[in-house]
């Protein structure tokens, strides 16, 4: 296991699988394709596992929230909005860009993951613009990041990690064309209408009016709501989903079982961090 900092981790994760070792390392795994490259390379010609740290994947929350978009009753989705923020400031090794600091690269990592799994376009890089700043970090990497990421038939991608937001509202907030999800870590409320209740609409291109006065006036309806909520563990993306990455590791080398954090996967996740820096850097 590599969990050294994270300038560290290409010159001894490269040593570790040349030796023969299976290797785990921590994220941020490494800062450019070309090192993933050369890693990965490495893993197979030596018969290693090159593994990556990514256990946000497996958080209650984002499982919920994930069974929510795949039941379909937000309809065909937007926006996904996600944010890691709070108020904080930070003098340490992960405030220096040549330590692979930063809020993208040392936080970024669990929400960037799980937005391209949302997207499941790996094949694929998506646009990118992001808008880093310093507010309270004592250092020269961001700890503020906002970063928009759209694909062809894919939601937009609205994710900020920011250290100056003391009102934090929220962790998930997604828009669809039939309702809409807002949550945190600990609690999901998801509001929905089901569209064979709704009555049948179309388009009134002239003047529009309800009333006997043939006034003009806003359309307006009542929509019958549905309304649901979920409270999970707010320890459980510490505790249970590193459980369930170590369990895919132990059906990895038991079984062949192919664990879900692809080394693919964490590629794309490099290159939108790269993009994402040199917009700002």
């Amino acid at each position: 296991m590599n969990a050294t900092p994270s300038n560290k981790h290409f010159e001894i994760t490269k040593d570790l699988l040349e030796h023969g070792f299976n290797v785990l390392t921590e994220k941020p795994f490494v800062p450019t394709v070309e090192e993933f490259d050369i890693l990965e390379k490495t893993a197979k010609e030596h018969g290693c596992h090159m593994l990556i740290f990514q256990q946000s994947r497996f958080a209650n929350y984002f499982v919920k929230v994930k069974e929510i978009i795949a039941s379909g009753v937000l309809g065909r989705l937007a926006e996904v909005s996600i944010q890691f923020n709070g108020y904080a400031r930070r003098w340490d090794w992960q405030c220096l860009l040549a330590c692979n600091g930063g809020a993208l690269a040392n936080t970024g990592p669990h929400p960037l993951d799980q937005a391209l799994n949302i997207l499941n376009d790996y094949d694929h890089m998506p646009n990118v613009f992001c808008k880093m700043d310093k507010l309270n970090v004592f250092g020269d990497a961001e700890d503020y990041c906002k970063l928009i990421l759209t694909s062809p038939g894919k939601p937009l991608i609205d994710l900020e990690i920011s250290s100056a937001d003391a009102y934090p509202l929220y962790t998930y907030k997604i828009q669809g064309s039939c309702g809409t999800l807002k949550g945190t870590m600990s609690h999901i409320d998801w509001k929905y209408f089901k569209p064979e209740e709704a009555p049948a609409r179309e388009n009134v291109p002239g003047p529009y009016y309800t009333t006997p006065e043939a006034l003009p006036t806003y359309c307006g309806e009542t929509l019958k709501w549905y309304e649901e909520s979920w409270d999970g563990d707010p320890q459980a993306p510490f505790i249970a989903a590193v459980a369930e990455y170590y369990n895919q590791i132990y059906l990895l080398f038991t079984e062949g079982r192919p664990h879900d954090i692809q080394p693919k996967q964490v590629r794309q996740q490099i290159a939108i961090t790269r993009e994402a820096h040199r917009q700002n850097f």
